[in-house]
């Protein structure tokens, strides 16, 4: 599977919604071309595809390869563990971090999932304990739920069709990242480079869930509408230089959905992007930025480092979950950490 990273996003050359880059989206189904979706599906929804859709009430699409039932909280402590490892090096370099993790789509959206599914004790309480535990070792943890819950009752949280979070709930939680960077100390950079943000506008597309069912089923759950920004005018005479925080993530922080835009605006700064497919997983994806000429060339400020909740449990050795090119032994992605940072 081809890995695509899309990196350094300026506010000065704004991103709008780019029909190829959508197309390229399609490349982590490793199914039929299906042009026109988003898509962070990992391998194994591809193998399984329309069985590991679930149709919920009103129309709804889940993710099935998700479970709702196996908690599997100790694993993504670890991974919580490994991440405040990976930020301890990056601050003794002088980069500081806010991590993101994008809930469950069931977790934000349960009052449609199926009559009689419903999440387990230990996959409620999985967000909250994996907060707590970041908490508690002092890992700049975001409460994306939160945020998410904050989105104003008119717009939809994730996409119906669609595995992704909607452009309003990206922004909420944008938003709450900006916040907690400022909070941190006075940013570096110019004041004025921020991105300006473009009116709200409807696009109407299938969803990435629903370009997986059968074509009878596909049509009968119908199209999306996919509300996001139109780009916004440039950020005006001011030279906002090299970025001042980087994004490093999935596809829930594209351009597409306005998260980087979003954050660039909250902190009136140059924001930088780096992102990959869900194949290629959040170790391999920073990796893929710290070992980059862009890295090499500028340290940001501040780095934010997003993550799914449903890959949490998956460490860098998880073959299986990650292509083959993203799969290495823990010690050796920290080892590759500490050299591209030295």
């Amino acid at each position: 599977m081809t890995d695509h990273s899309h990196t350094l996003f300026q506010p000065s050359a704004q991103s709008g919604p780019i029909d190829g880059t959508r197309r390229r989206l399609l490349l982590a189904l490793a199914a039929a071309p299906l042009a026109g979706t988003l898509s962070l599906l990992p391998r194994r929804a591809s193998a399984a595809a329309s069985t590991s859709v679930i149709e919920g009430r009103n129309l709804w699409l889940y993710p099935g390869w998700e479970s709702l039932t196996d908690d599997a909280t100790p694993a993504c402590l670890k991974a919580v563990d490994l991440i405040h490892e990976t930020t301890g090096k990056l601050a003794a370099h002088g980069i500081q971090s806010v991590i993101v993790i994008a809930p469950l789509k069931a977790r934000c959206c349960a009052e449609n999932l199926p009559d009689g599914m419903t999440m387990s004790a230990g996959v409620a309480a999985r967000y909250d304990a994996m907060r707590s535990h970041a908490t508690s070792i002092g890992l700049p943890l975001v409460n994306a739920v939160e945020a998410i819950a904050g989105v104003d009752a008119a717009q939809e949280k994730y996409i119906r069709a669609d595995y992704h979070w909607s452009g309003h709930a990206s922004e909420a939680v944008a938003a709450r990242v900006a916040k907690r960077l400022t909070s941190a100390g006075p940013l570096k950079g110019t004041a004025g480079a921020g991105t300006r943000l473009g009116k709200w506008n409807e696009e109407v597309r299938y969803g990435d869930l629903a370009a997986l069912l059968p074509p009878d089923r596909k049509k009968a759950v119908g199209k999306d509408h996919f509300i996001v920004r139109t780009a916004g005018a440039a950020a005006g005479l001011v030279d906002g230089g090299p970025p001042v925080v980087q994004v490093v993530g999935n596809s829930m922080v594209q351009p597409y959905l306005g998260f980087p835009q979003k954050l660039s605006n909250a902190i009136d700064r140059t924001v930088g992007l780096t992102w990959t497919f869900g194949d290629t997983g959040p170790w391999k994806t920073l990796l893929n930025y710290l070992e980059s000429p862009a890295f090499k060339a500028n340290r940001p400020q501040a780095l934010v480092w997003q993550f799914n909740e449903g890959q949490m449990m998956n460490l860098p050795s998880a073959a299986g979950q990650w292509d083959a090119a993203s799969v290495m032994a823990d010690d050796a992605f920290l080892d590759r950490v500490s050299k591209a940072i030295a």
